[in-house]
């Protein structure tokens, strides 16, 4: 009795042990999808154009209203693509970095830092200078759906190689997940720069615009390349949310809870792999997103991944969505790549990571 006694309890008398932040995790979910409309908005009407959403809409509903063809091409035909393809695209990676979190249970696992991203962008790669040749049947083949699928194999082959390599009778090393991440995106690295060294000087030129990560060359057409795959990547994450929290108790614990841990890890490989291949082809490539997010959240909603996973997607949208919006006017009317953005946010946080895990920083 004194143990129910202790407990706290809600206004309606319903008893809930201490520490559940269920609550909480559902008011942060609501509040960030309110941000994440406001924050489209926002990216909706910033640019050179005076274009704004609410004399669309006056057009779109009212005869009297009008709103000039150069106006509607702006909005329809370049801001509303890169919004989509941001949501997109911040999403799958924040995603990927909190699944790959619960996956090798390490806070220091991400896409970006982990070479999945370098193996991607060498599916990429290959296909854009080889698709012409060598891969030409590939693309033939495949049409639109070539270069995500090709990034989706390179993702999928590295994020395989890192596990098989990292993790060992169920327990994953940090320093060896970290340090064959290091290998694996240098070796990724180092056939990208042999394909790069046979671009042409249009390919060359693309390349590396595209490898700094942007969303300028957001089409219609590049989302419907790349938005099935990533939109089955997010739609399979919840389904993972429960097993990881299991994982988190370790893969002896999580089989016993009756957890199918070898075909949940099966399926987190193949969704990150997905995610962040797709991602890194129409996108290039954009780090820390999956670092920073999940610890954000973390530090406020727990590590219950019923509520990190869709607040991480949320999130992860939003803060992509603010980073192009820097991009696009902190140098206007240049456009600095939105990888730069986020790498200046994104390292610094890290480095908090790694200083507050070894109890440099008393916080």
């Amino acid at each position: 009795m004194a143990l129910v006694q202790n407990l706290p309890t809600t206004r309606f008398g319903r008893m809930r042990a201490a520490g559940d932040r269920s609550a909480l995790g559902r008011l942060v979910i609501a509040t960030l999808a309110l941000v994440l409309v406001f924050v489209s908005l926002f990216s909706l009407t910033t640019g050179a154009s005076d274009a704004s959403v609410a004399d669309l809409i006056r057009a779109s509903f009212s005869e009297d209203a009008v709103i000039s063809a150069r106006d509607r091409v702006i909005i329809y035909e370049i801001r509303l693509p890169r919004i989509v393809l941001g949501i997109l695209i911040g999403a799958a990676l924040a995603v990927s970095g909190a699944v790959m979190q619960g996956l090798f249970r390490n806070p220091l696992a991400d896409p970006g830092l982990v070479g999945v991203s370098a193996g991607a962008g060498l599916g990429a790669i290959s296909i854009i200078v080889l698709g012409g040749t060598a891969l030409g049947p590939v693309v033939a083949l495949f049409g639109i759906y070539a270069l995500p699928l090709a990034a989706f194999c390179g993702g999928l082959a590295t994020t395989l190689l890192l596990y098989k390599v990292a993790t060992r009778r169920g327990q994953t090393s940090v320093a060896t997940m970290l340090l064959a991440g290091i290998a694996l995106g240098a070796l990724a690295g180092a056939f990208s720069g042999v394909l790069v060294y046979m671009a042409n000087d249009n390919q060359l030129r693309d390349l590396t615009f595209w490898g700094l990560g942007s969303l300028a060359g957001a089409t219609w057409a590049k989302i419907a390349a790349a938005g099935p795959i990533i939109v089955l990547a997010l739609l399979a994450a919840p389904f993972l949310a429960k097993g990881l929290n299991a994982l988190a108790l370790g893969e002896a614990a999580a089989n016993h809870l009756g957890v199918p841990v070898q075909r949940l890890k099966n399926t987190a490989i193949v969704a990150v792999a997905a995610a962040v291949g797709a991602s890194v082809a129409v996108s290039g490539g954009i780090g820390f997103i999956g670092i920073v997010v999940p610890h954000l959240l973390r530090l406020s909603i727990g590590p219950d991944h019923r509520y990190l996973l869709p607040a991480s997607a949320l999130l992860g949208a939003s803060l992509l969505l603010l980073a192009d919006a820097v991009s696009r006017t902190i140098v206007a009317p240049a456009e600095l790549p939105i990888g730069i953005v986020t790498a200046a946010v994104g390292a610094p946080f890290f480095l908090w990571i790694l200083l507050r895990r070894r109890g440099v920083l008393d916080l």
